[in-house]
């Protein structure tokens, strides 16, 4: 290794390693970029991202880009329109509330919709 990689800036783990563009910490499961290692003295909030890397903000309107099962036998298609998405803090990846017709309340995750 010709350069030293930063320490976990959430459990200060010294065992970071790189993946594609991110590094990962192996004992917190926290996964960060180098450039945003800078732009984190400047900005407190994170930028919520969609699958092609659009930022996404309240009251956006999305689309599903793939098709998601839902409990029992009832799927939501790719294509999808949800209005008026609300972004929260994660919970278990869920980054994104929303109301979905004809399903109701849900949790989605960004990396499965796209801004219309």
């Amino acid at each position: 290794m010709a350069e030293s990689l930063p320490l976990c800036p959430e459990c200060d783990s010294e065992h970071a390693y790189e993946m594609g563009a991110l590094l990962v910490c192996p004992m917190c499961g926290h996964e960060w970029s180098l450039e945003s290692d800078s732009d984190d003295a400047s900005a407190s909030e994170t930028v919520v991202r969609d699958a092609v890397g659009n930022p996404l903000a309240d009251g956006d309107t999305v689309t599903l880009v793939t098709s998601l099962k839902v409990k029992g036998s009832l799927s939501i298609k790719a294509g999808t329109k949800v209005r008026g998405i609300r972004l929260i803090d994660p919970v278990n990846g869920h980054d994104i509330d929303c109301k979905i017709d004809g399903f109701g309340a849900m949790l989605l995750k960004s990396s499965v919709v796209k801004k219309a």
